[in-house]
């Protein structure tokens, strides 16, 4: 089996070295020794990477992905939990999609001012009753929305 080192597997990874450490540190993937300074890994690291990169982009957290794998280090996915992750990421789409239309709407609606436009008025009466699943904020690396911290720790966020 060959083994690349910690520089390698960034680079074709995509994961900075700090993280792989840090992922080492938890446990969440396992050197085999170093050569000088640098870490050394087997091969397959990369597609345990691919599969904690999925994990995270399901909204899986760190600790939710180490217990998807079993004592071995081979993935153990429990099927009830990617049910339960996939009904999360269905609600989270519907009250995305509801949000952009109203968006949408709010953007082109030809009322005078927005106050006069009775689906407008309706968008503010349901979202004073409902709090938003997702507030406009940035991911770690820039790109897309991430949950509220607020929702994640249960509590409502408004608008």
């Amino acid at each position: 089996m060959s083994r690349l080192d910690i520089g390698e597997i960034a680079e074709r990874s995509g994961v900075p070295p700090s993280t792989l450490r840090y992922y080492e540190e938890i446990g969440l993937i396992r050197s085999d020794g170093r050569r000088g300074l640098r870490r050394q890994f087997d091969a397959d690291v990369l597609l345990k990477l691919s599969l904690i990169n999925l994990g995270k982009a399901a909204g899986f957290s760190l600790d939710e992905i180490a217990g998807m794998f079993g004592q071995n280090g081979e993935p153990d996915i429990p099927r009830a939990q990617l049910h339960a992750k996939a009904s999360e990421l269905q609600r989270q789409i519907v009250g995305l999609r509801t949000l952009r239309d109203a968006l949408r709407h709010v953007a082109d609606c030809p009322a005078p001012t927005h106050l006069e436009c009775p689906t407008f008025r309706a968008l503010l009466k349901t979202a004073s009753r409902r709090p938003l699943a997702y507030e406009p904020s940035r991911s770690a690396d820039g790109t897309g929305l991430r949950p509220s911290r607020q929702r994640r720790r249960g509590s409502a966020v408004t608008p």
